[in-house]
């Protein structure tokens, strides 16, 4: 892969001829210049990003030098806007020497970046007359190109017709549901889809479907194609009338290949209109696949039905315009994923079994696979051939070297890396931004939204947001299952499949994208322009030649202490992103406050107790998080930081939220969109009505008086999406009523107080996705205002009610998670059939009145998940065997067990 920051420096220097540096004629020639060639070696890269990826060694150092004279120029040209800065804020004595020597502004760096840029031009106009002089004797050499490998997958996929039974497990139950699908009593054709990330076995299962006897004897006819991402129209028209044709022995039509679109369409219509048929079109890439070729599937009510199998959830979830379902590929049950890695892994052993000194390792490798059927059945291809304890230490301690250099491996890693390099380029660099985190880490969406918007990740789209933009990004990786969709008390998170993540380590490590040590060894230079610490001791080696670094993130586990609490450990003064959440540090490091670049500072969770006044040196900062740490008020200097957009305060001491005191001055950031947690203290609440910018809102210690200046401020706030609204005391009311309406692309609502009454406003939050409540205490029912909610996923209730009974009647039709917690005189709660039809998580947790289990929890055919916490001892024995509710568990049980990977932290 060639530099996935190939955007990145353009902008830069488009930026730097609208500089002052600009003005000098001798650097605005060069720039100007270098800008052209630079238009040309970005088209360069991001074709190598693409479908025209180097093959030869000639060609990947060819594009190995653009890359790394991208990184070059964009050093220089921020080392040349780090010193102008300095000069701009360089002390009284500096600026009279320069004014009373009459030595012109900037000169000496403006020489400086003249001499450098007058190299980088030489070293451009180099670089296609090396690999002219060298490519000629490459080009006999034997490659592998893309195609070679897309044709090899669709050889394995359709090699999946013929796999053996014994050779499959965990199928069976996934199997029926796609047979249920296939052989209903609907008359209207029907399309089937069944989603999951490379490898997960969607093939594997439509494959056992498709040739299931009873699927034989239902259709009259059926067809197999496999479409992969690139594709023509007719091609696939040609094939599924061969297809037909040769599974009814019949005689294939002759002079297909001469025949237009046309005629093979007619061909294909005309036998299909009087039958009932089956089509699999298998590795679908394509979203408008569908529209291309439903017109040769005609629809005579016969029953007939099309399968597909995509990595990519927008196309299982398009319209078709026809009936369809969804059937989304979950992990394999451990048990059954240690059965498949056996089958392979101890085939040679004695009794065919895992050897007790080689079991935790095994236990461990199974694990990594987190279910996924391709990585289960490579790596116990790899192992198979292993005997000792030694030899299997050996794999696992560098599993990520053999992924990138074992050819027993190279099968698993070219089908994983074709969901990679059909990513667009921008999509490429924030997916290998992620693996800066820990295996098995779950990133909250915010934090790395905000992270690749430091980094320059995020292309500007007029009339949108950066954070709206980089939310795309985002779902765009989760529908094509190369991050999995997590949720950390109820906010949106993802995560890395392991192996996924180590491949693009791999990757990041080749092209100097990234990398990640875990703190004892030392770190030298490498080139990488962004670094990991991942330490279990609390301290990082040495480091040399890294002051180039564009992003430094420190993980640390089981440390109660970490050695740089007074000053980084070296020179990062290009650094924009700095993340040391959750690090036990208690002073700000020196030298953060002179870090020019910076755009990012993550210090939640930290022992820091207060920020300095410097922090207002900070300009270019976007992001400062600062949540669970010990700071209680901001400096004056914060409101200095005109460019920040996420102002994160506050935090939990005992389960209470702790606000922030913040000068009255915050007002005056225009470009602030999340501010919260801040305390209400003297005018702050009417001030920030003025902050009609704002997207998230959080506010601690509200008082029953502050009733008509909050509503009054929230109503100005048309885009906020994010309200959290603490009360002062717990006995105090929260009185917002005097709220009109409320804004209306309100998406989460927090409120923890007493409630008289339901708010009036609750039925018109028609984005509302999350709703927690707490402390409410209503007597009045509050179902009925939120039933009818159209985009309501997540619903708390915290000693919300003191009602007796809730009855879900109808409505939540979105809603997937639910929270009951410590209502104290609940003692009945009922689900009436067609209520919550997606529910996927239900969770009792301190409700010690409630002595059944909801009835018509059965209702719930999406239910995946379910706790009971510190719940009756009647409530334990009605479930318990022999108890009256015990049916029923069993019931819920049984389908949940389906879904144990679901994750709902």
């Amino acid at each position: 892969m060639a530099s996935v920051s190939a955007d990145l420096f353009i902008g830069k220097f488009v930026a730097i001829l609208e500089s002052e540096a600009a003005s000098i004629a001798c650097v605005r020639d060069q720039v100007d210049e270098i800008k052209q060639e630079l238009v040309f070696m970005k088209s360069f890269l991001e074709d190598a990003d693409g479908g025209e990826q180097a093959h030869t060694q000639v060609e990947k150092a060819w594009v190995a030098s653009v890359r790394d004279l991208a990184n070059d120029v964009e050093n220089t040209i921020d080392e040349f806007m780090y010193h102008v800065y300095e000069q701009r804020n360089g002390g009284r004595f500096a600026r009279w020497i320069h004014k009373t020597i009459h030595f012109p502004k900037h000169l000496w760096y403006k020489r400086q970046i003249a001499n450098k840029l007058q190299k980088f031009l030489v070293a451009i106009r180099a670089i296609p007359e090396r690999n002219q002089r060298y490519r000629g004797a490459a080009a006999v050499e034997g490659k592998s190109t893309s195609e070679d490998i897309r044709r090899w997958v669709q050889n394995q996929a359709e090699s999946s017709l013929y796999q053996k039974e014994d050779e499959l497990v965990g199928i069976e139950g996934d199997k029926n549901t796609l047979l249920g699908w296939l052989m209903d009593e609907a008359k209207q054709q029907t399309v089937v889809s069944v989603v999951g990330m490379g490898g997960s076995g969607k093939t594997t299962l439509v494959a056992r479907t498709f040739k299931d006897d009873i699927v034989k004897r239902h259709f009259e006819c059926y067809a197999w194609i496999t479409v992969s991402q690139s594709y023509v129209i007719e091609d696939l028209l040609r094939r599924l009338i061969k297809e037909f044709h040769k599974a009814k022995k019949e005689e294939v039509p002759a002079d297909m290949n001469a025949m237009s679109y046309n005629e093979l369409l007619e061909i294909l219509v005309n036998y299909l209109e009087t039958k009932r048929y089956l089509i699999v079109l298998d590795d679908v890439w394509d979203v408008h696949l569908w529209d291309k070729i439903r017109f040769s599937f005609p629809d005579k009510q016969l029953g007939s039905r099309v399968m597909l199998t995509t990595r990519r959830e927008d196309i299982g979830s398009s319209s078709f315009g026809v009936e369809s379902h969804v059937h989304k590929i979950r992990p394999l049950e451990m048990g059954d994923a240690w059965e498949l890695f056996s089958m392979k892994a101890f085939s040679s052993y004695q009794n065919k079994s895992c050897s007790p000194e080689l079991l935790p390792l095994a236990r461990e490798l199974v694990e990594k696979c987190e279910g996924l059927p391709l990585a289960i059945v490579a790596l116990s291809g790899l192992m198979s051939s292993k005997k000792s304890l030694n030899d299997w230490s050996k794999v696992y301690n560098s599993l990520n070297w053999h992924l990138t250099n074992n050819s027993l491996l190279e099968p698993m890693k070219s089908i994983l890396l074709l969901s990679f390099n059909d990513l667009p380029y921008r999509l490429k660099q924030c997916f290998l931004y992620c693996s800066l985190f820990p295996e098995d880490h779950v990133i909250r969406n915010n934090r790395l939204i905000r992270l690749w918007i430091a980094e320059g990740f995020v292309e500007h789209v007029k009339g949108v947001t950066p954070e709206e933009v980089a939310k795309g990004y985002l779902m765009e990786l989760i529908f094509r299952n190369m991050l999995q969709e997590r949720f950390v008390i109820a906010h949106p998170a993802c995560k890395m499949h392991d192996l996924l993540r180590d491949i693009a380590l791999a990757i990041a490590n080749k092209d100097k994208f990234c990398a990640v040590h875990d703190g004892s060894e030392t770190v030298e230079e490498t080139g990488a322009l962004r670094l990991s610490i991942q330490t279990t001791n609390g301290e990082i080696g040495s480091c040399t030649g890294i002051s180039r670094l564009r992003s430094f993130l420190v993980f640390t586990t089981g440390v109660s202490s970490f050695s740089f609490s007074n000053k980084l450990p070296f020179d990062l003064k290009l650094l924009k992103v700095l993340d040391l959440e959750d690090i036990p540090i208690d002073n700000l490091p020196d030298g953060v406050t002179s870090l020019f670049n910076l755009k990012y500072l993550n210090l939640n969770g930290t022992l820091i107790k207060e920020l300095p006044e410097s922090i207002g040196q900070l300009r270019n900062l976007q992001t400062l998080n600062i949540t669970g740490s010990k700071i209680e008020a901001l400096p004056r200097g914060i409101s200095k930081l005109l460019n920040l957009r996420h102002l994160l305060v506050g935090g939990f001491i005992s389960r209470k939220v702790i606000g922030v005191r913040i000068p009255s001055s915050i007002s005056k950031m225009k470009k602030l969109q999340s501010l919260f947690y801040i305390e209400s203290e003297g005018n702050i609440i009417r001030l920030i009505g003025s902050m009609t910018q704002l997207t998230f809102l959080g506010i601690t210690n509200v008082k029953e008086r502050d009733e008509e200046d909050l509503c009054a401020s929230i109503q100005e706030m048309e885009v906020l999406s994010c309200l959290y609204l603490y009360v002062a005391d717990g006995e105090e009311f929260l009185r917002v009523d005097a709220l009109s309406s409320p804004p209306p692309y309100l998406d989460r609502l927090r409120l923890v107080g007493k409630l008289e009454k339901v708010p009036h406003w609750f039925c018109s939050l028609h984005s509302l996705t999350y709703m927690h409540l707490q402390g409410s205490r209503l007597e009045e029912d509050i179902l009925p205002h939120i039933e009818a909610l159209p985009s309501l996923l997540y619903l708390s209730l915290i000693n919300a009610s003191v009602r007796e009974e809730l009855c879900f009647n109808r409505g939540f039709a979105k809603l997937r998670h639910l929270w009951f917690y410590d209502l104290a005189l609940l003692t009945k709660i009922t689900i009436e059939k067609g209520a919550m039809p997606n529910l996927e998580f239900l969770k009792i947790h301190s409700c010690l009145t409630l002595e059944t289990l909801p009835q018509g929890i059965e209702h719930l055919t999406k239910l995946q998940r379910y706790r009971f916490d510190n719940v009756s001892e009647k409530f334990r024995e009605s479930i318990k065997e022999g108890g009256v509710d015990h049916p029923r568990m069993l019931l819920v049980d049984e389908r949940c067990k389906k879904c144990t990977n679901k994750s709902w932290d």
